[in-house]
């Protein structure tokens, strides 16, 4: 079951995707992969409502957690009609990534981009306003495809009528859409203030005061059991948080979340049969689920991976492969991936790695694995430019050099992913839009120095020409043409070393004719006919008419 208000507290594992997502979205500008991944068929996309937090009219710092409590009833009332809400877990994460205030004053400009970030059609927007013990409540919607505001609704009612009156404003909203009573569970007011402060507090000793507060007044509040849970893991308190929702009664409507987190504690716990047992049972309770699945899975494949397999556990690529069928997404691939290279199968791991970059291009961790990959199987140039990309991506690249060397292991140990998420990659579509609005603005720029490069070649300016193609590499790596270039201009400089170099990265970036042709000539620059031979017959069976390639071929005899 999705949670609705999570935590702003994130797990050790989540700030590094979220960190990991921060890079994306900066460096996705100069580092990108132009490679167009297999597409699923199309899916009829639901309509998608995203609620951001409301405005305070007497801007009172006592009210202030009113702003984001409106967000988090009006969402739960609207989660239960048509069109669905997008969760605060959702709205918070693409907050992150855009480097936003979780709860604050936002330009309609910037809700707008938001929204369309997460996949919604539209945003609602609203204020409240605290008049002694009476709170006034307006909302509207902002319909994404035009821009433009609907009508206003309104609604007022004593401060402690807090959840009936946005019932009334959903039913407004969704003209009827939702259930009577569905803006919150039933709970004192002054523990679901609480649980508010707790999402909002910028520290886990805050937010914990304020959850033990309001578990306090109502032990039976299981959300904020969750967003505890949150908490204590990103504190490392793995036994705590383990506690903490082991608590969550079978019944509870959070409980299939309850036992997805406790399974992460086993596993951070490295009370690895248990675990198993938790997550095979919740596979077998939810089977229509995929990206749940997926996400169980996933953690089902790190927990064989930290533990190392056994007849009765399988593999951990079984349960990844898996998990990858359900329900394609980066983070798995890469676990994948990983798990072939740790068990020393280089071929599987270079598939799902590169899988794992087209979806996700700056991924230092799936850089350094695959130029591991590489050079195991011997192709030490490709090798080199995968190091030479992760070591530009960040500064962890160093680390991962470190503790391979202490280890005195190919591929570092440690760097499996959990997935933290029951509701899987319905949580990380704000992610993939943030990187593919980036790869295509850099591959428009990337386009225009390419072409600007190619201009100066033709007319045999070479410094200039090399200038422009260094920079469309750079915005764009793996750009096959701009290789293709810069090879011709160390050929015709009399470098045909550098010339093989650019000419092998640009086969493997885009295999085609006229690189194996040129490749041909500059293996024959410096002697090696054989090399020559093969690559000219590899450049006729790609383009059996290819004028480089038979120039090439009259040269050798």
């Amino acid at each position: 079951m999705p949670v609705e208000s999570r935590g702003a507290a994130s797990g050790s594992v989540r700030g590094r995707r979220v960190t990991r997502v921060l890079i994306q979205a900066v460096a996705a500008c100069s580092l990108a992969v132009p490679v167009v991944a297999q597409t699923a068929p199309a899916r009829p996309v639901p309509a998608r409502v995203l609620v951001v937090p409301f405005e305070d009219g007497k801007e009172a710092p006592q009210f202030h957690w009113l702003c984001e409590a409106a967000a988090v009833l009006l969402t739960d009332a609207l989660r239960s009609g048509a069109p669905v809400a997008i969760s605060r877990s959702d709205r918070v994460h693409a907050f992150e990534q855009l480097n936003l205030p979780v709860s604050g004053s936002l330009s309609r400009a910037t809700m707008i981009k938001v929204g369309q970030l997460v996949g919604a059609s539209e945003v609602i927007v609203g204020s409240i306003r605290v008049d002694g013990t009476a709170l006034a409540v307006t909302a509207r919607s902002i319909r994404l495809e035009t821009g433009r505001l609907q009508p206003e609704v309104a609604e007022r009612g004593a401060l402690t009528d807090l959840f009936g009156i946005f019932d009334r404003l959903a039913a407004r909203l969704s003209q009827g859409s939702t259930k009577p009573g569905t803006a919150a569970a039933r709970i004192p007011l002054g523990a679901f203030e609480n649980y508010i402060k707790g999402l909002l507090a910028e520290n886990p000793a805050s937010q914990s005061t304020f959850l033990e507060a309001a578990l306090n007044e109502q032990p039976t509040f299981d959300r904020a059991r969750l967003a505890m849970w949150d908490v204590r893991t990103e504190q490392g308190d793995h036994a705590a948080a383990l506690e903490t929702v082991k608590r969550i009664a079978a019944e509870s409507p959070v409980s299939f979340t309850a036992r997805f987190f406790a399974g992460i504690s086993l596993i951070e716990l490295k009370r690895y049969d248990e675990a198993l047992g938790v997550l095979k049972a919740l596979l077998d309770a939810n089977p229509s689920d995929a990206a749940a699945n997926a996400a169980i899975l996933n953690n089902l494949g790190v927990l064989v991976l930290r533990r190392g397999g056994t007849p009765q556990t399988g593999s951990p690529a079984y349960y990844l492969t898996k998990a990858a069928d359900a329900d394609p997404d980066s983070d798995c691939m890469f676990n994948l991936g990983y798990a072939y290279a740790s068990d020393k199968n280089y071929q599987g791991a270079l598939y799902w790695l590169r899988e794992a970059l087209r979806r996700d291009p700056a991924d230092v961790d799936a850089h350094y694995v695959l130029a591991v990959a590489l050079q195991a199987v011997g192709n030490s140039v490709e090798a080199a430019r995968e190091r030479d990309l992760a070591r530009q991506l960040s500064s962890r690249y160093a680390e991962l050099e470190r503790i391979a060397a202490d280890r005195k292991m190919l591929v570092p140990p440690g760097l499996e992913r959990m997935r933290m998420d029951p509701e899987g990659s319905r949580a990380r579509r704000a992610d993939q839009t943030i990187v593919d609005s980036a790869q295509r603005e850099q591959r428009e720029l990337a386009a225009f120095h390419l072409d600007q490069g190619r201009r100066f070649f033709e007319r045999e300016q070479d410094r200039e020409a090399m200038a422009e193609l260094r920079r469309a590499v750079y915005l764009s790596p793996y750009e096959a043409k701009a290789h293709l270039l810069i090879g011709r201009i160390h050929l015709r400089g009399g470098r045909p070393a550098d010339a093989i170099d650019a000419f092998k990265i640009s086969i493997w970036s885009e295999d085609q004719a006229p690189a194996h042709a040129f490749l041909a000539e500059a293996y024959l620059k410096i002697g090696d006919a054989a090399n020559a031979r093969a690559e000219v017959q590899k450049a006729l069976t790609l383009d059996p008419s290819s004028a480089e390639a038979k120039r090439v071929q009259a040269e050798i005899r």
